[in-house]
């Protein structure tokens, strides 16, 4: 991986890597790491918090739920090594944003282009369900890096927890007087939804690629291709 990072974002990624604020994770990612998956017993597991990834000048970002148990806490890199990448990065690759379908590890040679990943919580948590508590707490790093990658304009939300990440970021954001304009009630989570913000961005709703919604058709590849394809489409204009 031969991403060049800015100053602020090496900082930021090293402060997110050694993070130890949420006990519950710190507890769970290790014990993972430690026991492994059968599959992966040979691996060494990151088994840390994990960083963004992709391009700080892009014009779109991902945001994500939370490292995968055996994917991101495996590998260190959201969404690799697990199906929901498998999932994904074939799609990504299609609609231009990755210069290649794959993704097993930090040195597979991947790179993203206008598009930058983060997720709402950076540990894996058990049963994929942060508690409010662990998302309050990483919402201090989503904070700056939001605000960092400042040539962003289209936001794709997966699933409703990172649809409600983005929106609580605009809460703590947006000054408690300009509030009424963006009427957040009004936003609500459904695959394909696109909401035009009072600050010129846009947040497009998808289906989280998880297996439960892959394998069971509540996600198909054509549907996820509309998403991306619609992303790089809002952000050329």
């Amino acid at each position: 991986m031969n991403t060049q990072y800015p100053h602020w974002l090496t900082v930021l990624n090293h402060e997110v890597v050694t993070c130890t604020r949420c006990p519950r994770l710190v507890v769970y990612r290790e014990q993972v790491a430690r026991e492994k998956r059968r599959a992966y017993k040979d691996c060494e597991y990151w088994g840390r918090p994990v960083p963004g990834f992709g391009d700080p000048a892009a014009r779109v970002l991902i945001m994500g739920l939370a490292p995968g148990a055996h994917g991101s806490n495996r590998t260190g890199r959201p969404f690799t090594g697990d199906a929901s990448g498998k999932f994904m990065f074939p799609v990504l690759y299609e609609t231009g944003f990755a210069n290649q379908p794959n993704a097993t590890g930090r040195d597979d040679g991947l790179e993203l282009k206008d598009l930058y990943i983060t997720a709402a919580v950076r540990c894996a948590p058990p049963a994929n369900k942060p508690t409010p508590q662990e998302l309050a707490e990483c919402s201090y790093f989503l904070d700056r890096e939001i605000a960092g990658l400042e040539r962003v304009k289209i936001v794709v939300a997966l699933g409703k927890i990172g649809f409600d990440a983005y929106l609580n970021y605009l809460k703590r954001k947006v000054p408690m007087e300009n509030r009424q304009a963006y009427l957040f009630r009004s936003y609500l989570f459904k695959h394909g939804a696109s909401y035009r913000l009072p600050d010129g961005k846009v947040l497009l709703a998808s289906y989280h690629p998880s297996n439960q919604n892959t394998q069971t058709g509540k996600l198909t590849r054509q549907m996820f291709v509309e998403i991306f394809k619609e992303a790089a489409r809002l952000a050329d204009e």
